[in-house]
C-alpha cells in the first residue's frame, strides 16, 4: 500500500491561500519567500487559521490549542506583520490573515531594519513579481481590480472639483481615518536592494484604520497626524507620484504613492499593455492643441507612457510638435496636467463612470465570483454537511457554461451579495 506524502506547512499554506481570489502560484520562488518569512511550523499554523477576521477563541478551536498558547502564537505572527492585530472601538480584538499582496509581502519590507534578510527578500520578490509572470497577471489582470487611482487634487478645475465624490479624494480618506501610519514604500525599498530604485521618497506609503493601528503597534509604520499626512501628499505631488489605494469606497486600508519605475501595478500596465490592472479615476486629460508647445514635460511626467509627442511638418520646413493621448492607457491621475506650464491640459469626466466596490467584502466577493471561488469564501468552515452541500452547489453553478454562469452570478450578486455586505463586519 502506497504511503501518502505529508505536505509541508508551506504547501498547506499555499493551498489555503489559493482557495481565495488573492492567492499566490506555488512556484519555487514563492516557497523560498515563505521560508524567509516564517518557519515551516508557523506556515502550518497559518494554513489552519480562518480567512475571515477571527478571535483568539476561534483560532484556539481551529488549532486545537489552549487560549494562552494560541494568543502567544498570534501575537508573535502579528509582531512580524504576518497577521494583523486589530481592536475595534468596543475593545473586541480580532486577527486577520492578510493576502500575500497587498498584504504580508509588502509589510515585510515596510521598515528599513526588519527582522528578516531584506536583501534576500528583495531579490526573491523581484524574481517572483517582476521576472515570473503568473502571480502578477493573476493579481492585476482581472475584471474587478485590486486597486484604484486617486486623482491629483491640485489638477482639478473648479468645475471638476464640484463633481468628485468624497471617496475619490485622498484628502478625505486621510481626514476621516481613525489611525494614520506611514511606512517605507515596499516597491522602492525592494528596487533599492537591486540598484534599480529612483530618487522618490521612501517613507511615504500610508495606512489607515485598523491596518495602520496594527502596523504602528508592531513598528512597521510610524503614527502621524492628519496634517503630517497631508504634507506627505504634497510631497508626493512634487515628485509626480501617483496615489493608489485598495479598490473600495469604505474602510480603505492604504494609499501608496507610486512611481512608474518601481510600482508593481504601474509596471504591470506597461508589461501587459492593458489598463485591466487597476481602476482608473473618472477623469481624462484633454489637450488644447492651440496652447500646446510640444515641450514634452507632460510626457516625461506620465508614469505609464500614456502621452507621446507627434511631429507634423507644415510647408517645407516648419515642424510642429503636439502631445497625443492614448486613452486606453491613461490612468486619469492628473500628473500631466500639473506639469504643463502652458495650460494646454485639463481634466474632463470620462464618458462612462468607473464603478468602485462599496467595501473590501464587496470587492472580494465579486473577485470570487469571477474566479469561480465564491463557495470557498462563503463556506470557509465546511464542518457541516449543509455547508458542504451548499459549497458543492455553488461550485457547480460557477462551473457552468459562460451564459448560464452569468445568469446565476447575477442572481447571486443581487440576493446574496448585498446581504453579505450588510451583515459581514470587516
Amino acid at each position: 500500500m502506497a504511503h501518502r506524502t505529508l505536505k509541508s506547512g508551506y504547501e498547506q499554506l499555499s493551498e489555503r491561500l489559493n482557495r481565495f481570489p488573492q492567492g499566490a502560484p506555488p512556484t519555487e520562488y514563492f516557497f523560498k519567500i515563505l521560508k524567509v518569512l516564517m518557519s515551516e511550523k508557523e506556515a502550518r499554523i497559518m494554513s489552519k487559521l480562518p480567512i475571515k477576521p477571527f478571535t483568539v477563541q476561534a483560532a484556539s478551536e481551529a488549532l486545537s490549542m489552549d487560549l494562552k498558547d494560541t494568543e502567544k502564537i498570534l501575537i508573535e505572527l502579528a509582531s512580524r506583520a504576518l497577521l494583523l492585530d486589530i481592536e475595534d472601538p468596543t475593545g473586541v480584538r480580532t486577527f486577520v490573515l492578510p493576502p500575500p499582496m497587498a498584504g504580508f509581502f509588502e509589510f515585510s519590507l515596510m521598515r528599513l531594519n526588519g527582522n528578516s534578510n531584506q536583501r534576500l527578500l528583495a531579490e526573491l520578490f523581484y524574481q517572483y513579481l517582476n521576472v515570473e509572470e503568473d502571480f502578477v497577471r493573476d493579481l492585476f489582470v482581472t475584471e474587478t481590480k485590486l486597486g484604484r487611482i486617486f486623482v491629483n487634487e491640485q489638477a482639478l478645475s473648479t468645475v471638476n472639483d464640484l463633481h468628485i465624490l468624497d471617496y475619490e479624494r485622498s484628502s478625505e480618506i486621510i481626514k476621516k481615518a481613525s489611525h494614520i501610519g506611514v511606512g517605507t514604500c515596499y516597491c522602492r525599498h525592494k528596487m533599492s536592494h537591486l540598484g534599480k530604485a529612483c530618487d522618490a521618497p521612501l517613507e511615504i506609503c500610508m495606512t489607515f484604520g485598523g491596518t495602520a493601528a496594527s502596523l504602528i503597534k508592531y513598528g512597521y509604520a510610524r503614527e502621524i497626524t492628519v496634517s503630517e499626512c497631508m504634507s506627505l501628499i504634497e510631497k508626493a505631488y512634487d515628485h509626480n507620484l501617483v496615489q493608489i489605494g485598495e479598490n473600495e469606497q469604505e474602510g480603505l486600508p492604504f494609499i501608496c504613492n507610486c512611481c512608474g519605475c518601481c510600482c508593481e501595478a504601474l509596471l504591470a500596465i506597461k508589461r501587459f499593455g492593458t489598463l485591466n490592472t487597476i481602476n482608473t479615476t473618472n477623469f481624462l486629460p484633454e489637450v488644447d492643441e492651440a496652447r500646446c508647445k510640444g515641450c514634452g514635460r507632460c510626457v516625461q511626467a506620465c508614469p505609464v507612457g500614456a502621452l507621446s509627442i507627434e511631429s507634423q511638418t507644415i510647408g517645407d520646413s516648419t515642424v510642429l510638435k503636439k502631445v497625443k493621448l492614448d486613452e486606453n492607457v491613461c490612468l486619469g491621475c492628473g500628473v500631466c496636467v500639473r506639469n504643463c506650464n502652458h495650460g494646454a491640459l485639463k481634466l474632463n469626466h470620462r464618458d462612462k463612470r468607473v464603478i468602485t466596490p462599496v467595501n473590501s467584502v464587496h470587492r472580494i466577493v465579486l473577485q470570487s465570483i469571477e474566479k469561480g471561488q465564491l463557495h470557498n469564501l462563503i463556506f470557509d468552515n465546511q464542518a457541516l454537511f449543509s455547508h458542504r452541500a451548499m459549497a458543492a452547489i455553488m461550485g457547480a453553478i460557477l462551473k457552468m457554461p459562460p451564459l448560464k454562469q452569468m445568469m446565476a452570478s447575477e442572481q447571486v450578486k443581487s440576493k446574496y451579495l448585498l446581504a453579505l455586505i450588510k451583515n459581514y463586519k470587516v
